[in-house]
């Protein structure tokens, strides 16, 4: 679903690590941009994008490598503004007559750096710039290589103790320059860079999900027509926005397949029934496979087997139903664009395959179904404004991202209807003490796991010999890296009184304070 309607802006992508970030700083701006890896970027692909403006992200790489990473020749000649960011900048300065050198102690940089400004007016691409009075802005930095000449053309705008060439442009050209990632939380005032530059192209931010959700439903009923489409409801954000944005563009033509596989959490199943076949009237088959599951399930520890299971089952219960839905032509999915670009393999390039994801490409092909992913050109956050944009409860927008194997990777060991009710209960009321402190739009995600110990405890005048839990509750930005959240001794407590005394089966609470990495997030 190609964005011909919108100022575009082309990310040239070199293998950089953070080459997303790029694109959701450019997003946060209501600019609409694409990331292409450098080999797919051809003059003819220059020629078709038309970007209004490019950057050139970082990279591994060395630009002395024969055969390192290059943009087209043509990239500098569409008259365009452009941003070379780390590798980008010597890349850049490489191809336009400058020079870059190995790294040396001296010069490599690796982490939190200072530019400075030179003497001399500053132009707009630092308006908001060396404000704060100290004369300098904190950067990050992640070079060895370093540009030791700028290219004929080009004036240098700000320094840091590594990097002589700090900042670079030649403005007649509008060509800028930077050695540090702008990009990143450790570059504070990064955002204000990028604002100058899009201002500077010319760009009027016109992506907004107003003008996504009216576009995206007309290219769905031109994809579509008059055809059959099945939705995989799991009840998470992605497909359930999906499944309305579709539902709004061709209506009962659309039919959600909602696989229950017995491991969701409390009234999970029936809130989303009621949500999507009463709300908002969209037909949909309730697949209650949950006895199919648990059965399989049965007797079964090890984690990575369990998900395989219910991975195999997952798909076999959806082509099931699907196949008796009439007519039907295409499957939607909730893909998204970071699903999108991580399987994008950079073959003899810079950077590999990070992971293959089972929802781009489709459910197996003997399906005989095209693809309708109405999300792929969007980030996590987006898919959220999109949800508000079509009128999704914010509480249900907001919730925390919960696993495909559902209670199952929550539940350390054997699976038994036993512990999933318990476990149940226990999560219910570890988010409602989340929710009631005003806690929850502060945490990625938290829930309860499920022991596969019994201790010993003391309950009025008696003995009991019942599960342990643990609370899990974390910090994170994109589920990549992320760090406990710091409760309160005072709520730790309180929540562990509550669930023990309205959770039968739990004697013993405790928290988990692991981050990631070392741990997961979940425990299995």
């Amino acid at each position: 679903m190609s964005q011909t309607s919108h100022d575009r802006l082309l990310i040239i992508d070199f293998g950089s690590q953070v080459t997303q970030l790029i694109a959701r700083r450019l997003r946060e701006l209501n600019v609409y941009c694409e990331i292409h890896p450098y080999q797919n970027v051809t003059d003819a692909f220059l020629d078709s994008f038309a970007p209004k403006a490019i950057i050139f992200s970082g990279g591994p790489d060395s630009v002395m490598r024969e055969g390192s990473p290059r943009p087209p020749r043509r990239a500098y000649e569409l008259g365009v503004p452009i941003l070379g960011i780390c590798y980008g900048q010597q890349v850049m300065m490489h191809d336009l007559g400058g020079k870059v050198e190995a790294g040396e102690h001296a010069t490599a940089e690796f982490g939190r750096a200072y530019v400075s400004p030179t003497d001399g007016p500053r132009p707009d691409f630092l308006n908001g710039w060396f404000m704060d009075g100290s004369g300098r802005e904190q950067v990050w930095m992640s070079h060895g290589d370093h540009v030791s000449e700028i290219a004929p053309g080009f004036e240098v705008l700000g320094t840091s103790p590594g990097a002589p060439f700090a900042i670079t442009a030649d403005l007649d050209r509008r060509f800028y320059a930077v050695q540090f990632h702008p990009e990143v939380h450790h570059t504070p005032n990064g955002k204000t860079l990028y604002e100058n530059f899009i201002r500077d192209a010319g760009f009027t931010g016109d992506w907004t999900m107003g003008a996504y959700r009216e576009e995206a439903i007309r290219k769905i009923r031109e994809q579509v027509g008059d055809k059959q489409v099945i939705c995989g409801l799991s009840g998470g954000v992605d497909s359930s926005v999906a499944a309305v944005l579709i539902h709004e563009a061709i209506g009962d033509q659309l039919t959600c397949v909602f696989v229950d596989h017995g491991l969701l959490r409390l009234n999970e199943a029936q809130e989303v029934v009621t949500m999507f076949r009463d709300h908002y009237n969209i037909p949909l088959i309730h697949a209650d496979e949950s006895e199919l599951f648990l059965g399989e399930l049965e007797g079964i520890s090890d984690p990575e087997t369990k998900r395989k299971t219910i991975g195999r089952l997952f798909i076999d219960v959806f082509q099931k139903y699907a196949s008796e839905i009439e007519g039907a032509e295409f499957l939607a999915q909730g893909t998204l664009y970071p699903d999108v670009i991580e399987s994008v393999s950079f073959s003899g390039g810079p950077s590999v395959t990070i992971k293959s994801h089972h929802n781009v490409g489709g459910l197996p092909e003997k399906m005989g179904l095209k693809l309708v992913e109405p999300l792929r050109e969007l980030f996590k956050d987006e898919v959220r404004a999109l949800g508000h944009e079509l009128g999704l409860p914010a509480s249900f927008i907001g919730r925390h991202p919960f696993p495909g194997p559902g209670l199952a990777i929550r539940c350390p060991g054997e699976i038994t209807r036993e512990k999933l009710e318990i476990l149940r209960k226990a999560d219910a009321v570890y988010i409602d003490q989340i929710r009631k402190h005003g806690l929850y739009d502060e945490i990625w995600q938290a829930f309860v796991a499920i022991l596969p110990v019994r201790t010993v405890g003391v309950m009025g005048d008696g003995r009991t010999y019942d599960y342990a839990c643990a609370l899990r509750a974390v910090t994170s930005v994109d589920g990549m890296t992320a760090d406990y959240y710091p409760f309160s001794h005072d709520f730790l407590g309180e929540t562990a009184t509550r669930i023990i005394n309205e959770v039968k089966g739990i004697n013993r609470v405790t928290y988990d304070v692991t981050s990631k990495p070392p741990g997961t997030i979940e425990w299995e």
